[in-house]
């Protein structure tokens, strides 16, 4: 039975688990988007939601808890600034994953996950079929 097993292990002890899924979510704040296992992608974005509605909080308070996590003070003030903003009318469900089929090397499947409100003049990875001239 799978009675309290809230997360994922992903084939690592606690200090790499929670290393890498810092650095990542800093990396998704700075970049706005990243290239990932489809698993990876599926637990970050438990972090990633978590600190956008920190930044939608907005007080002192948020602030330093985002900084537990967040590996730069650039990202924070990212987060703060431009992300928390963008998604205010938003009651959750700020990322989106992108399945993009298998990396090369060892066939696991890759997804990109990204914010799901783009910034104003930015494209998603999502392309939309070009419509035939009949």
């Amino acid at each position: 039975m799978r009675h309290l097993k809230a997360y994922r292990r992903l084939g690592m002890n606690a200090s790499h688990r929670n290393a890498m899924m810092r650095n990542m979510v800093t990396s998704l704040i700075e970049h706005e988007r990243i290239e990932t296992t489809d698993i990876r992608a599926k637990e970050i974005r438990r972090l990633a939601d978590r600190m956008v509605t920190l930044g939608k909080r907005g007080d002192l308070h948020s602030l330093r808890v985002s900084l537990k996590t967040l590996r730069t003070k650039t990202a924070a003030k990212k987060l703060f600034d431009e992300l928390a903003p963008r998604f205010k009318e938003k009651q959750g469900g700020y990322t989106r994953i992108v399945k993009i089929g298998p990396r090369p090397g060892d066939n696991a499947p890759m997804a990109i996950l990204e914010w799901s409100v783009p910034k104003a003049g930015q494209t998603s990875a999502k392309k939309k079929p070009a419509k035939k001239a009949e």
